[in-house]
């Protein structure tokens, strides 16, 4: 092979690594959506959903039949998964109070810590 056709070998292994590079980048780059940044308090209720809430609305480990609704972003719903309306006031006692075979938790939260729960409660992040 001469000089000639070396290059044009070099040049086209150099120009499929550069469309390689920017299809890997592109796709991966389409698979990442921005999560909007929490609120001090969103990111409070994000903990305390994890610690508290993920262990059976998400995780499900103890393979409770049927599983718990997936409930990250319910407010942001018009309905609950048991049909009530998505509010505030009705996911408080639900938790509170507990229902079907959630437990409740009252005393486990300070107000506070249930408004926090509620801010997380209203955004799309996991």
């Amino acid at each position: 092979m001469g000089i000639g056709g070396r290059k044009q070998g070099v040049r086209r292994r150099q120009l499929g690594a550069v469309a390689l590079g920017w299809c890997a980048a592109t796709a991966w780059m389409a698979g990442c959506r921005a999560q909007p940044k929490l609120t001090a308090q969103q990111a409070e209720g994000q903990m305390l959903f994890h610690e508290r809430c993920l262990h059976c609305h998400g995780e499900n480990d103890l393979n409770l039949k049927p599983a718990p609704p997936e409930i990250r972003g319910v407010l942001l719903r018009a309905k609950l998964p048991d049909g009530e309306p998505a509010t505030d006031l009705e996911v408080m006692r639900v938790v509170l109070n507990g229902k079907n075979k959630m437990p409740p938790f009252a005393g486990r939260f300070t107000e506070p810590q249930m408004q926090a729960l509620l801010a997380f409660l209203r955004t799309r992040s996991d």
